[in-house]
């Protein structure tokens, strides 16, 4: 993208950065974290996991997604999972 703007890829993070109060990879793990959380709001508890649906997502260590799920949505994950 940025070649295609004729610009350096730092400009276009600083650029993206500009607009939108994030980098892009704070972005991308904000829509992950956030398709997860709707995830654990409609899945199973007695099929699904955590896990399952955090890998599914792209976050492969279980204790940092825990840790940035509560400081997004106030509470662990499994206890969305569990609200059915």
């Amino acid at each position: 993208m940025a070649a295609i703007g004729h610009i350096s890829s730092r400009s276009l993070q600083q650029a993206f950065r500009d607009h939108t109060g994030a980098s892009p990879m704070e972005c991308l793990c904000r829509v992950r974290l956030a398709r997860a959380h709707s995830e654990l709001l409609t899945a199973d508890p007695t099929t699904a996991s955590v896990r399952q649906i955090a890998a599914r997502w792209g976050f492969t260590h279980l204790p940092g997604f825990a840790q940035y799920y509560r400081a997004h949505y106030g509470h662990n994950p499994r206890h969305t999972l569990q609200q059915l």
